[in-house]
């Protein structure tokens, strides 16, 4: 009876040590099972929410102007080109601050003969409203051992094009090599006539400015004043299309470091009253004469030892004078 009675005991504490451990094992079982269940939720989580905010982003960035943006005045943005090896680079900086502002048409106006898929496929993957057009300087300017009018055929091009397909807003000369805080885009939306401001970045004084006194232009700062009556850089004024068609023979000369100049004497007349004063009155800098460091025409793609590579696409992207 003992020995039978030490049997159960004995199996009754296995048993029971059975359940024991039985017990523990479910209970950690579950423990882990409930670990994988919420790392595995956290990790949708995480996920879904990565995924929601790619798209919204993307959304945002496609997201139209505002009906109130899109009642803004035009803005007319000329860009003169030529093919370099920064040229890509640069329209595609400038493309994506215009992506910024509403209302706006971008004229990209290229020194070719032809316009340069590269470029059109460049315009087309910003998204800026755009047109692509070709204006060759003059063969007799290109053979000049002098300096040499660059962008002048390209602008005179803008001109014209808006005579024929604008009948109000405001035209602006923005270099592709230049660099804009947006809000002068906003200001310059409303100029009656004319418009200017300070340019940092220009020549040894670091600005070009005009100069005002007592809240009037009273002349203009600038590292080199040429005896020109306006000594202010390209990026510095902006000009109303209304006025501008009021004087059907404005245009830019052909004449190097006097086309700015050339151009607002050509809107004559003009009074120094009549010229708005942008940035805080001429007090800010918005926009600078950055340029871009030149850089050699890329070298030939030995395409012998690179063939069926990556690189073979890619040297079609590089311009190359």
């Amino acid at each position: 009876m003992k020995g039978g009675g030490a049997y159960i005991n004995i199996g009754s504490s296995s048993s029971s040590i059975n359940s024991s451990v039985s017990g523990s094992g479910s209970a950690n079982g579950s423990k882990m099972t409930l670990g994988k269940s919420v790392k595995m939720y956290l990790t949708i989580f995480i996920a879904t929410t990565c995924i929601y905010m790619v798209l919204y982003q993307y959304h945002m960035s496609r997201e139209p102007f505002s009906p109130s943006e899109i009642g803004k005045p035009p803005l007319y943005i000329i860009t003169p080109t030529y093919r370099r090896p920064e040229q890509l680079a640069e329209l595609t900086r400038l493309g994506y601050t215009l992506k910024h502002v509403a209302n706006l048409l971008w004229l990209v106006i290229e020194d070719a003969n032809k316009t340069n898929p590269l470029v059109a496929h460049t315009l087309d993957r910003i998204g800026v409203p755009y047109e692509y057009m070709v204006a060759p300087m003059p063969e007799k300017y290109k053979q000049t051992k002098k300096a040499k009018p660059r962008g002048v055929s390209n602008r005179n091009r803008g001109l014209e094009y808006l005579r024929q397909h604008a009948t109000e807003g405001v035209l602006y000369f923005a270099d592709d090599d230049n660099t804009y805080d947006i809000s002068i885009f906003e200001q310059m939306r409303y100029i009656s006539k004319v418009g200017m401001w300070p340019v940092g970045l220009v020549t040894k004084t670091g600005v070009s400015s005009p100069i005002i006194r007592n809240g009037k232009l009273d002349g203009y700062y600038d590292g080199w004043i040429g005896g020109r009556k306006y000594p202010v850089d390209m990026a510095g004024f902006a000009v109303n299309i209304k006025f501008l068609r009021q004087r059907p023979h404005a245009q830019m000369p052909f004449k190097p470091g006097y086309e700015e100049d050339g151009f607002l004497r050509s809107l004559a007349p003009l009074a120094n009253d009549e010229i708005d004063l942008l940035a805080d009155e001429c007090r800010d800098i918005l926009t600078w004469h950055t340029q871009t460091k030149k850089n050699p025409p890329a070298q030939a793609l030995n395409k012998t030892r690179y063939s069926n590579t990556n690189l073979e696409h890619i040297d079609k992207l590089l311009v190359r004078p």
